[in-house]
């Protein structure tokens, strides 16, 4: 079952992140699903810490990103939009170049309220990061 409201453009998507940190740290929209968003960023000098290991925040902007933009292509945007409420984050293994791939998918989608799980992976597949976002579903206007 497709959970998006509108039929889902990865250029589009990635055009709105023009001058922002999402576009400043090289993330992109890569691939969707009828119930999941998938998008990779380059762990490089924007995104490394001093330790030249992705950044914990890094991988926190990708979730949030992932998470946010899911729960808010899930609703009537002329009639609602999403903001988060609370994020976590497990970070489970260290990537230190590359590109991280994170995908999100709804752990529930309320009148209210959506809970997003995102996980990031390496090149190789293994889990770098686990997080989960809590999205708050307003009324416009």
């Amino acid at each position: 079952m497709d959970i998006w409201h509108a039929p889902l453009d990865l250029v589009q998507l990635n055009a709105m992140s023009a001058g922002t940190a999402v576009a400043h740290l090289g993330i992109e929209f890569t691939d969707f699903g009828p119930d999941w968003l998938a998008g990779r960023m380059p762990v490089d000098h924007r995104t490394i810490q001093p330790f030249r290991l992705l950044h914990g925040g890094a991988s926190v902007l990708l979730a949030e990103t992932l998470g946010s933009c899911a729960g808010n292509l899930c609703v009537d945007a002329a009639r609602q939009y999403c903001i988060g409420q609370e994020i976590n984050a497990n970070h489970l293994r260290a990537a230190r170049l590359g590109y991280v791939t994170g995908r999100t998918s709804p752990i529930h989608r309320g009148r209210t309220s959506q809970v997003w799980e995102i996980r990031i992976t390496d090149e190789d597949e293994r889990l770098i990061c686990i997080s989960r976002l809590t999205m708050a579903v307003l009324d416009r206007g």
